[in-house]
């Protein structure tokens, strides 16, 4: 089953919001960069929540999608942990380190996708 990258990003997202992520958002990178066609970027309050919205993408992914990451950088110190995934890319911080870094303002330019706060049904509609 291949699945479209905006397919991608919603299950990371649900995987995210299953594990209580804070403030998650998809940028949508397409006309903006060859890097990515999306960025989920969200973020926990330390380490230990940080590793586990980690592991909650990457275990949403590899059961719905059969997708495991083309790398995996961060995940040691949990400051920063980036999964990737080709046409999608995650970024998970800590709260502080997201707002030093702040991905929202340096891809100002990239359109937000909205999701709804409950995406229970997003891999049914895949």
């Amino acid at each position: 089953m291949t699945l479209e990258p905006v397919q991608v990003v919603k299950l990371a997202w649900q995987g995210a919001d299953e594990k209580k992520a804070l403030s998650p958002v998809i940028l949508d990178m397409k006309n903006l960069t060859i890097v990515a066609d999306y960025f989920l970027i969200a973020s926990g309050r330390t380490a230990i929540a940080v590793r586990a919205i980690a592991e909650g993408i990457s275990d949403r992914l590899a059961a719905d999608a059969q997708l495991l990451p083309k790398g995996r950088e961060g995940y040691e110190d949990a400051h920063w942990i980036l999964l990737d995934y080709g046409a999608v890319v995650v970024h998970v911080f800590l709260e502080q380190d997201r707002e030093y870094y702040n991905l929202e303002r340096l891809w100002a330019d990239a359109p937000r996708v909205e999701m709804e706060a409950d995406v229970s049904s997003v891999g049914e509609n895949l």
